[in-house]
């Protein structure tokens, strides 16, 4: 599990977003299938949804459990530690609520570079690291992410209101790391 700072502030804002466990039939990503009425309501905790982890007991998921998932199956593939904080903390988010390919296609669209959902070599080199670039990079990230949003509205208002959370939060990184 990665030890850093940039780990662990990212990994706190994220989980803050995600919550405890909830059950909700109406949500897809509740169900082993991956559909209403797929398989088994199994629930979302910590932002591990059944959909995605059929095979675990997510109610007794732990907290720790949840970190270790998010070091090995959101945190490592995008990079997080190559990339500056506030950059990582916004890809990371956006990894967890909408899957690792989809951020990282939206990083790699914001750059101007070959959309592969891939986080390789020449995307990284293409990261700026001056201060005033990245406040834009971070801001194109966001604008994607916004504008890939479902319409259903009874979700649709609170992933709005997450997004301008976590750019408030990544932006006081920009300058202090």
């Amino acid at each position: 599990m990665p030890d850093t700072e940039a780990f662990a502030r990212s990994f706190a804002e994220t989980i803050g977003e995600e919550g405890g466990y909830t059950a909700d039939p109406d949500d897809p990503g509740n169900w082993t299938g991956g559909g209403i009425g797929l398989g088994a309501c199994k629930g979302t905790k910590f932002g591990i949804s059944a959909a995605s982890y059929p095979g675990l007991d997510i109610a007794a998921l732990t907290l720790e459990d949840a970190k270790a998932i998010y070091a090995r199956d959101y945190w490592a593939p995008i990079a997080g530690d190559a990339l500056p904080p506030a950059l990582a903390m916004i890809v990371f988010d956006a990894a967890v609520n909408a899957g690792v390919g989809t951020a990282i296609g939206w990083l790699q669209a914001a750059l101007g570079v070959a959309r592969d959902g891939i986080l390789g070599p020449r995307t990284l080199a293409a990261v700026p690291i001056a201060s005033e670039k990245l406040k834009d990079l971070c801001a194109e990230f966001q604008a994607a992410r916004l504008a890939a949003l479902p319409p259903d509205p009874r979700f649709r208002r609170g992933w709005q209101t997450r997004i301008c959370r976590v750019t408030l939060t990544a932006g006081g990184l920009l300058d202090h790391g």
